[in-house]
């Protein structure tokens, strides 16, 4: 069941959020919602909901044993930025 909720947020904050809810395709109401979704979920679970796209990638690579995910990352990095 959906109820109405009044806010009091800076014009300025409304005016930006409705442009990247606009520019996301979804409306200010269902960002917030999501949101106050997000932030309220219990956290007890153990078990993380994977997302479908992440689902049908899951095991698509195996990495060798003996990868240094660090050195990897570090090389890459100062390759990029260095």
């Amino acid at each position: 069941m959906n109820t109405k909720l009044t806010l009091t947020i800076d014009e300025s904050v409304i005016e930006n959020a409705k442009k990247y809810a606009k520019g996301k395709g979804r409306s200010l109401s269902n960002l917030i919602e999501n949101y106050l979704r997000a932030i309220t979920k219990e956290s007890n679970s153990e078990e993380i909901e994977l997302t479908p796209i992440v689902k049908s990638l899951k095991g698509s690579f195996t990495a060798p044993t003996n990868f240094d995910y660090k050195k990897e990352l570090t090389k890459k990095l100062s390759e990029k930025y260095l």
